[in-house]
């Protein structure tokens, strides 16, 4: 990166976090309501804004246009399940809650179940989900800032932490909030701007999603109709086939998983706690999904443009591959493939020292024989290409001005930090409200509960920080797998606490306990003990999976074991008592306010 386009990066960077920073240290709590939910006084469409900035994370906003980028059709599982879960949310789940109020998830189940095990099981659950989830984000974090400061992703690591931890720990959900308000709205700029450039550039059309669907600029051929043939060409799968990526099974299993993921997860379900009425709590499910529709309905534009501009970068004649110049010279690299090499993050290598990067499907058998016979190549020389970097890395690849590159070198540290900062909380509130307030400590002062929510808290920023340097997959991939685990362990004992009166403790406790054994026991199998590689039982590839179920799709059949589970211990159990049957009914019927 030339110097003054990281001074240029620095300096928005900089304003963004003193922006952030300010708002946290002017919003300080100063209770333990005003903590963990923000004094329960947010606008709803504040709180929609705010809401979408903590769901839209590193795997909204770095990972998954990379993702749709180089699975094509079958990315839009993460699309539909993301947002379709935010629908369930909204009839099901957020009203119920809020007038519930209560203001977490473990408390809600300990209340409901009559229970302080299933309120420590709740618990349990909450850091399980929260930490896969957190390891995600700091692999976003790591990689945005590494991004800025053309430094290796440990440096970018601690740095990310450093300033979670200021606003995050001085903050609590008062100060999120309206930093996440802040935050939404660097976001969203930073995603669309570059796009709408971007789709000008290659169709002529200012509108992403329309542009998608559009010819290219001074051509008759469609976008996706070019694309799919150049990949073709290259021995990939067409952007657009139905059979690429993941089979038809795993793309179902998956949106499933992440839609009851989605309205299982506590880091969100907290939000409608903080709204002042319980009609705003549909409302405010309703605008995030709006500012969330925003992004996701560009993403799929972002995807397909990003992989037509990077081969349109390797591949100088695509009408002519195999040709001597049909692909990029080693000396006339741009910019922004040497910077992104010094990240580790993008590699390549002369295999047959032609002097030429040949990027093409080695992997494909048959194709890789003809290129080596017919041309000489011996395997692709992009060796590295991680998906994580496509958004950050396309307004350099598409030679937008200087001031979009920072813009989205800011937008994408506000994605992994907003989510961070919620999820953070989710820990935080989990240790020091549910488990020490809740159960082993119940007269302990606000003082020391503020205390111990903040002490853990920076612990839990070190544990994920670790684990964000080694992760188990791509951002939006660790991602799932934190929403398998909500589907499995705490969707399925929401939802019966809510709908179904006669659902007891001991069933509750033997739901999550079975829907989060089975699912993380799954999970380990493939991805190793606590995402640790060395320690995987089985290779991670589809012909050792059961039944061929990804890991990351797992979730849905988690949860039908915990709702089994569930169903059969409560029929086998005396009933819950009558007030608690009787508190259930109330939760359900309408209230004028």
């Amino acid at each position: 990166m030339e110097g003054s386009q990281q001074i240029l990066n620095l300096t928005v960077v900089g304003l963004t976090f003193a922006l952030y920073i300010g708002i946290a240290i002017w919003a300080r709590t100063g209770s333990t309501s005003e903590f963990y939910v923000a004094g329960k006084g947010i606008n709803p469409v504040a709180n929609g804004m705010a809401t979408a900035a903590d769901w839209m994370s590193a795997a909204s906003f770095i990972s998954m246009a990379g993702l749709i980028a180089f699975l094509g059709f079958t990315g839009g599982a993460f699309l539909m399940g993301w947002t379709g879960g935010y629908v369930l949310m909204a009839l099901l789940l957020a009203p119920y809650l809020r007038k519930f109020g209560k203001f977490t998830v473990p408390e809600f189940i300990g209340d409901r179940f009559y229970s302080k095990t299933a309120r420590v099981i709740a618990v349990i659950c909450l850091l399980a989900i929260s930490i896969t989830y957190v390891i995600g984000q700091m692999r976003g974090v790591g990689i945005a800032f590494s991004n800025i400061l053309e430094v290796d992703l440990t440096v970018g690591l601690i740095s990310g932490m450093f300033v979670v931890f200021l606003y995050a720990v001085f903050g609590g959900m008062k100060g999120i909030t309206y930093t996440q308000i802040a935050q939404y709205c660097v976001m969203i700029f930073a995603y669309t701007v570059p796009a709408v450039f971007i789709a000008i550039a290659i169709t002529g059309v200012p509108i992403p999603q329309i542009g998608l669907g559009s010819t290219l600029v001074g051509s008759d051929t469609y976008l996706l109709e070019a694309l799919d043939q150049t990949l073709v060409d290259l021995g990939f799968t067409a952007y657009s086939a139905t059979e690429g990526g993941m089979n038809m099974l795993n793309m179902f299993l998956l949106t499933a998983s992440l839609m009851i993921g989605t309205a299982g997860l506590p880091h969100v379900i907290i939000r409608f706690f903080t709204v002042p009425r319980i009609r705003d709590a549909r409302k405010s499910a309703g605008w995030s999904l709006v500012f969330i529709a925003i992004l996701y309905t560009t993403a799929p534009a972002v995807g397909a443009m990003a992989m037509w501009n990077l081969i349109d970068t390797v591949v100088t004649d695509r009408h002519n591959i195999g040709q001597e110049e049909s692909h990029l010279a080693y000396d006339e690299m741009p910019a922004w493939m040497e910077r992104w090499s010094e990240t580790g993050l993008l590699a390549f290598e002369d295999k047959n020292n032609d002097g030429r990067i040949q990027y093409y499907n080695d992997a494909n058998e048959e194709f890789a024989q003809m290129a080596e016979e017919e041309w000489g190549w011996e395997g692709s020389e992009l060796t590295t290409l991680d998906r994580d970097i496509i958004v950050l890395a396309n307004p350099e690849i598409a030679g937008l001005p200087t001031w979009v590159i920072a813009l989205v070198a800011a937008g994408g540290i506000a994605a992994a930090l907003s989510t961070a900062a919620g999820l953070l909380l989710a820990i935080s509130s989990a240790i020091s409200h549910d488990l020490l307030k809740g159960v082993f400590k119940p007269d302990i002062s606000e003082k020391n509960e503020m205390l111990a929510a903040r002490i853990s808290m920076a612990v839990a920023i070190i544990f994920a920080g670790y684990l964000g340097l080694n992760p188990p997959g791509f951002a939006a991939e660790v991602v799932a797998l934190a929403f398998g685990l909500a589907a499995a362990s705490l969707f399925p004992v929401l939802m019966m606490g809510i709908f179904y009166r006669k659902m007891n403790r001991e069933g509750a406790i033997a739901g999550m306990l079975a829907g989060l054994i089975v699912t993380l026991g799954y999970v380990f199998t493939y991805k190793g003990f606590l995402f640790f590689p060395q320690l995987a039982l089985l290779p991670d590839t589809a012909e050792y999976w059961l039944f061929g179920i990804n890991p990351g799709s797992f979730g849905v059949i988690g949860a039908c074991v915990n709702a089994i589970v569930a169903f059969s211990v409560a029929k086998m159990t005396a009933p819950p008592p009558a007030e608690i049957q009787k508190l259930v009914e109330s939760v359900r019927v309408p209230r004028a306010d």
